[in-house]
């Protein structure tokens, strides 16, 4: 029979996964095998730098630990994994797909955006969305547009008012 320390720490760690996967926006379960650790320390300082973290944990503790919230990534759980954190929904995801294009060998299996389950195609698909500061540099360009049009409506209107 296991020892009752060693199955108290197994159930902390159990815990910390769900912690972590329910106070993030988005997880994203990756394969590193065959990346060296050199490469791992600079992914993990991207990650940070994106406001993300990425941790190993064993796949027999997050299978536990995703079975408790009812999510199903038993066929996933092969081979080496980590899983990647962020408050921001696509960050780790862009930070992953970008670092795997220089090293093919790490693969994201699946994720969990806004509670929503995606496939590797489905990731794949959120890397190539522009970041949050791009998309309200869109929207911002977008309604300046909108502004200046209406400035240039008023003077013409103004102009006209002028003539009569």
């Amino acid at each position: 029979m296991a020892n009752s320390k060693i199955l108290e720490q197994k159930q902390m760690i159990i815990d910390e996964i769900k912690d972590r996967v329910n106070s993030s926006k988005s997880v994203v379960l990756f394969d590193y095998h065959g990346v060296t650790d050199a490469d791992i320390k600079d992914l993990r300082t991207k990650l940070r730098e994106a406001g993300a973290d990425f941790k190993v944990y064993k796949n027999t503790l997050m299978n536990r630990a995703f079975n408790d919230m009812e999510i199903d990534f038993s066929e996933q759980l092969t081979g080496p994994s980590a899983l990647a954190f962020s408050e921001d929904q696509i960050a780790p995801i862009k930070v992953l797909s970008t670092f795997a294009k220089d090293h093919p060998s790490l693969v994201m299996k699946v994720g969990l955006v806004d509670g929503e389950l995606a496939d590797s195609a489905a990731l794949n698909e959120y890397a190539t969305l522009p970041s949050r500061d791009g998309l309200l540099t869109m929207l911002a360009g977008g309604m300046i547009g909108i502004v200046k049009d209406l400035s240039i409506c008023l003077d013409l209107y103004s102009q006209q008012k002028e003539e009569n």
